[in-house]
């Protein structure tokens, strides 16, 4: 499994549980905005979820402004030097 399948995992694992969603319900492909309806905090506790399960910092408003799980998986890969 590459990084970013992994962090692609992670991220709905956390939103699955922070928007109150079968994990089956999301992918790569989900939008932030348009299919969750994601508000500061929903991001910030999947970002939480993503610093501590690999190690980094993520800065908010560079993950905020990824369209769906899949940019932003491909966004935080790149911080890890995937």
């Amino acid at each position: 499994m590459s990084l970013r399948d992994q962090i692609l995992e992670k991220m709905i694992e956390r939103a699955s549980e922070v928007f109150q969603k079968d994990a089956d319900e999301l992918s790569e492909d989900t939008q932030w905005v348009e299919d969750l309806q994601a508000k500061s905090v929903q991001y910030v506790q999947v970002i939480t979820a993503l610093e501590d399960a690999f190690d980094t910092e993520i800065n908010f408003m560079n993950f905020r402004r990824k369209k769906t799980f899949g940019e932003a998986a491909d966004f935080v890969a790149e911080l890890l030097g995937e």
